[in-house]
């Protein structure tokens, strides 16, 4: 496997990410060559080398929604790749070249979801699932990329599918209380069913695997028992364990070298059972139901991966294990990095706050607060502290290097936290309320009192914002107006309004303007003295800006939002240089490292991305120019064309 970074001109070079999608069924994917291990975050396919740290894409030209299930060939060549969409659009398929990192084909016949994927044993045939409202099983030809037959999978919904181990001919479905075996006929373009006879077990069957001679499958249950059944008459033999079943289901299993049985349930446990009684050898139970197991090469470990987006390495012999992997398994709502330091960066989200060293990706420091969402989090300019925003209406302050708590101010609003920021003296902390209150804190070392309370804003206040001289502050807010205030005198100074719901603000480094999004879609700048607009363009073609970050000279400005891109804009020519694609849900936080040389946005599907900061040269500023160019004479001659058309009808 080698590495393919190649972009085109405009797109954001992507530099790493922080996060992995564990509600994938069986999504964790070890590479034959025990080096790489592959997973899906969002849209985007990650391909991670597990000594060398390195990360390598599948993203060009690839899916454009969340990736729904993965698999593997057995030399380790191609990959196929599933996606979830909107209900009656086609969800595709890719098959991906693990040698060059390419497409091979993409193949669209299903709707609405991808369920499972399966090759064949010599990588002839791809088998295809599709979801609840699909429910068709295809079998499509891996060299062309052409369907051969399908069929409906079962008159009940079908969950997971499997090849047999030794034959292309021949597979396995199961799901909603059905259980079959298919014959694949290709002379004649057909697929035939055939329903195993389970007595009186009716079950949920929700992962399949089968021995390595073709003879048995063992079924994974919804109802938390594994279940043998014989694949020569189709008839069901035995059914373990025999006392108690795992709580929560069996969401996935495997088979070890010596043919027993690993399973991984809901509740967050592992076990080794033996393949002829189906009894209990060892357990093991960690934080997170199990959905994905892959054993190496040497069959003594086996990767575990959690619907929280832990990784787990456990040894098959003794069932020891440590942690390799974690991120966020929600939505994260901030980013910041300290003041003049780009090692390391801060993200928020539920139940915590994480500090991630910037270049290794690694987890540094962990703060949790069960129970509790944290809306927004910064560093205070000293950086002895980290200030946070939380959903029971606290600020909290911890300190970096340990996590521990400093202070907390109890009832700052009532209804959460949303914005939040820190003079440059450290002295005072402003911070924005669900309610529209924007109220001013002095922090002292043992005490922290209320200043000021500022109410003008009828709605949530989603940003807040301190000039670099701490005379002033600026909020935005749902309401549709946006406030400059006074932290002297604590009044407004200036306002202003559009018909939007503001999300984001930022001052241009000189102090002279502002910057403002919001669910307009548009991009306004401001002038900081009168409240005036001063250029008002497009931003998004389809959805809502709910972030904004402007580089330190002043020059270039990232934002992000529901479109799922990540844009970089020249200040003064107003126009778009670059996107970055990657985000499968809605960007919610961007920030821009104090080197400059790094942007970091945060997502709704949990995931941190690090791009490179484009440099913008001179062609590209004259290819801004020409677009503006090109768009003023469009302009003028629609004008003219309507001038003449009411000419003509006057006369």
């Amino acid at each position: 496997m080698t590495d393919n970074k190649e972009e085109t001109d405009n797109s954001l070079e992507l530099q790493g990410v922080i996060g992995f999608n564990g509600a994938v069924p069986n999504g964790l994917i070890l590479h034959p060559g025990d080096k790489h291990i592959i997973y899906p975050l969002g849209s985007t396919i990650v391909v991670r080398h597990l000594t060398q740290n390195t990360q390598t894409f599948l993203q060009k030209d690839g899916h454009n929604k969340a990736v729904s299930c993965m698999a593997l060939s057995s030399t380790g060549k191609y990959l196929a790749s599933g996606q979830t969409t909107y209900m009656g659009f086609p969800a595709q398929v890719i098959i991906w070249n693990l040698e060059t990192y390419e497409i091979v084909h993409k193949l669209v016949l299903h709707k609405g979801k991808i369920q499972d994927l399966a090759f064949s044993p010599q990588e002839k045939y791809l088998v295809t699932l599709g979801g609840r409202d699909d429910n068709k099983i295809v079998i499509w030809d891996v060299a062309t990329g052409e369907a051969i037959c399908g069929s409906t999978a079962a008159s009940e919904t079908a969950l997971t599918c499997r090849f047999f181990n030794n034959r292309d001919d021949m597979l396995v479905s199961g799901g909603f209380y059905n259980l079959r075996v298919w014959s694949f006929d290709l002379a004649n373009r057909k697929i035939r069913p055939s329903d195993c006879q389970t007595g009186q077990f009716k079950r949920i069957v929700k992962s399949i695997t089968v021995d390595d001679r073709d003879e048995f499958m063992y079924c994974g249950t919804d109802t938390g028992d594994v279940l043998q059944v014989s694949l020569g008459p189709k008839l069901f033999k035995n059914a373990g364990p025999k006392k108690r079943a795992f709580s929560q289901g069996i969401l996935c299993l495997t088979r070890t070298l010596k043919g027993n049985i690993i399973i991984g349930a809901g509740d967050g446990t592992v076990a080794l059972l033996k393949s002829d009684t189906l009894t209990i050898v060892r357990k093991v139970k960690l934080s997170g139901g199990i959905t994905s197991l892959a054993l190496n090469a040497a069959g003594d470990h086996v990767f575990v991966s959690t619907d929280q987006c832990n990784i787990y390495l456990m040894a098959i012999g003794t069932f020891e294990y440590e942690l390799r992997n974690t991120c966020h398994y929600a939505r994260v709502n901030d980013v910041a990095f300290p003041r003049g330091y780009s090692e390391l960066f801060a993200t928020c989200s539920v139940n915590d706050i994480r500090v991630w060293h910037a270049r290794t990706r690694n987890e540094l420091l962990r703060i949790q607060v069960p129970n509790l969402e944290c809306l927004c989090v910064t560093f205070s300019p000293d950086g002895k502290s980290i200030v946070s925003g939380w959903s029971d209406g606290k600020i909290r302050a911890f300190r970096p290097q340990t996590g521990k708590l400093m202070y907390a101010i109890n009832d700052a609003h009532c209804d959460g936290v949303t914005a939040i920021a820190c003079t440059s003296d450290c002295r005072r902390v402003v911070s924005g309320g669900a309610a529209g209150q924007v109220r001013v804190w002095a922090i002292g070392a043992q005490t922290q009192k209320m200043v000021a309370s500022m109410k003008e804003h009828k709605g949530r206040v989603n940003s807040v914002q301190i000039s670099l001289d701490d005379t002033e502050c600026v909020s935005a807010s749902a309401d549709g107006s946006c406030i400059s205030w006074s932290l002297e005198r604590f009044v407004r100074n200036s306002c202003m309004f559009a018909s939007t719901q503001f999300k984001a603000i930022v001052y241009h480094p000189d102090q002279s303007q502002l910057l403002t999004t919001g669910t307009d879609r548009k991009l306004t700048y401001w002038d900081v003295v009168d409240g005036n607009p001063i250029r008002i363009m497009d931003g998004s073609q389809t959805d809502q800006i709910n972030c904004l970050a402007i580089s330190d000279d002043g020059e270039k400005f990232v934002c992000g939002g529901g479109e799922k891109l990540v844009k970089v804009w020249g200040y003064d020519e107003g126009f778009c240089y670059n996107k970055g694609v990657g985000h499968s849900g809605d960007i919610l936080g961007v920030a821009i490292s104090p080197d400059q040389q790094t942007i970091v946005t945060v997502g709704d599907e949990g995931a941190v991305f690090l791009w490179n900061m484009p440099q913008i040269s001179f062609e590209t500023q004259e290819e801004a120019a020409k677009a503006d160019a090109e768009a003023l004479a469009q302009y003028e001659q629609a004008m003219q064309g309507a001038t003449q058309s009411v000419e003509e009808a006057a006369f």
